[in-house]
């Protein structure tokens, strides 16, 4: 389901037309061809604005409809607050802001002029339609009544017009930006998704698409899992009558000697507890246990549609957790593929049995440079940062600063969490290497020991913990989906950043 909006580039032009929006700063002053176009309305736009109590505060729309004048349909004025703060986020949010204010169906034309000072940049006229185009997303395929229009038919899509000074420099920069917001639409589509339509076979053939844009795929089916020894992965696997895939997707985008990154992803269709069932309330969220999944499908999308100059590897374990006759039991010993054994004490601790395979499976085919997983994996991590922030584990400072700094440039943010021997003594087992929970206290942390038992030969790692961002996270000017998308344009940044310079 992509977001119902297109974008192009114009010349900056007074538009004579249709629905139009213009920018503001604090003091209600305009550009120089929006000024002349609201100075054809007289005292129209002040006198609303009086009366509205608007003051060009970031975000914050006034609306003009068949302003007397000028043959607009409507004249949107939307604050930008005060200039010289604003960053590549506040124009990503004025982006949502615009489509906020447009809404609807039709063609929007935007003049992209600051009110004073220098023309706007080809890379901020590129992150305000980035956030035009976030904002439009909208999961209604299951919708048989389309409220936005009235009737069955599919709502067509807002066309928004961006008036800038270099059409040309702003298209080049919107090309990158473009393949950002198709790898989160990608990713919210499959969050979003119910798990009835969406099993691990489903996801993976929806994956096949992904080497259309050069991505090497490999699908892994039951037996070569069992070939390979994924047997904590299976173990989860094993109660559902819907069998297991893993997805090994490659992007070979830069030189031939460099070593990989490697992104791995819990891809858990849907979510019971298995034997350690969960409570009926909200159980229905559970089809966004592949949240990590989907934002590392995402990325991969996002890395090759833009021909990100970097090797990256892609790789999500997709399993249902289910409660069946053949369903893996509190207690039983599985042996990982590294060869360490896994007491299961709670079969609702399932996602760190997929990662764990994983892990061992990335390092020792692909000798990657760093790995990042992501798991919406213990609800413990929603009581400590709530949904602003996912929870960040690492063995590596240098890949931890690098993950933060690209969680402050795109709004995604990740808080770093401790690990220490102290909590990896809590998940010492009597019967086996180790076991799968370590009690009440501290879930997320143990979570985080459990996963770095796996990291081979010092490799930098970072687990990131998205249960409180993937899903049902609060709405944004850039989102108003169920699933957010998360992690897709923090990875991406963290690639730009580290493994290609910019």
């Amino acid at each position: 389901m992509a977001a119902r909006a297109e974008i192009k580039f114009v010349k900056i032009a007074e538009p004579k037309s249709g629905s139009v929006v213009l920018l503001t700063d604090q003091n209600l002053k305009l550009g120089s061809v929006s000024g002349a176009l609201v100075g054809k309305i007289g005292d129209a736009f002040s006198r609303a604005a009086a009366a509205a109590k608007f003051k060009g505060k970031a975000t914050k729309s006034l609306q003009l409809l068949a302003p007397a004048g000028i043959d607009l349909d409507r004249l949107v004025v939307v604050g930008l607050g005060e200039l010289r703060k604003v960053t590549a986020q506040d124009w990503l949010k004025l982006g949502g802001a615009i489509a906020g204010a447009a809404g609807g169906e039709g063609e929007t034309t935007v003049l992209l002029e600051k009110p004073a000072g220098k023309p706007i940049t080809a890379a901020e006229a590129a992150d305000v339609a980035l956030g035009i185009v976030l904002r439009s997303y909208n999961f209604d395929r299951y919708k048989t009544k389309k409220k936005d229009n009235g009737d069955d038919k599919t709502p067509k899509s807002r066309q928004y017009t961006l008036a800038v000074p270099d059409p040309r420099a702003a298209n080049r920069a919107w090309t990158a930006a473009q393949a950002v917001a198709e790898g989160v639409a990608l990713a919210r589509d499959l969050v979003n998704e119910p798990a009835n339509v969406l099993g691990p076979v489903e996801f993976a053939d929806r994956l096949k698409g992904l080497a259309e844009l050069g991505v090497d795929m490999e699908i892994l089916g039951e037996p070569d899992l069992r070939k390979l020894k994924m047997n904590a992965l299976l173990g989860v696997a094993q109660g559902s009558e819907r069998p297991p895939r893993v997805v090994v997707m490659r992007w070979n985008g830069g030189k031939a000697k460099d070593q990989p990154v490697a992104f791995l992803g819990k891809g858990v269709v849907f979510d019971t507890g298995g034997i350690s069932i969960k409570p009926s309330a909200g159980m229905e969220d559970m089809k966004g246990d592949m949240g990590g999944a989907a934002a590392v499908s995402g990325l991969m999308h996002t890395l090759a549609a833009r021909k990100a100059k970097v090797n990256a590897i892609g790789i999500v374990g997709l399993v249902e957790n289910m409660p069946d006759g053949k369903a893996q039991r509190p207690g039983d010993i599985v042996t990982s593929m590294s060869g360490q054994t896994v007491e299961v004490i709670n079969t609702d601790a399932e996602g760190r049995l997929v990662l764990c395979d994983l892990l061992t499976y990335v390092q020792r085919n692909d000798k990657p440079a760093a790995v990042v997983d992501l798991a919406t994996l213990t609800g413990a991590i929603i009581v400590a940062l709530g949904n602003h922030n996912a929870g960040m584990f690492s063995n590596n400072d240098a890949l931890s600063n690098a993950l933060t700094k690209a969680g402050l440039a795109t709004g995604e943010h990740v808080w770093r969490m401790p690990l220490a021997p102290e909590y990896d003594k809590m998940i010492d087992s009597k019967f086996a290497d180790m076991k799968n929970i370590g009690g009440r206290w501290a879930g997320s942390i143990t979570a985080a020991q459990f996963l770095q038992r796996f990291v081979e030969d010092d490799t930098p790692w970072a687990h990131l913990d998205v249960a409180g961002t993937a899903m049902g996270s609060p709405s944004t000017e850039t989102n108003r989906s169920w699933g957010s998308g998360w992690g897709v344009r923090l990875l991406d940044q963290y690639v730009r950043a580290k493994f290609e310079g910019k």
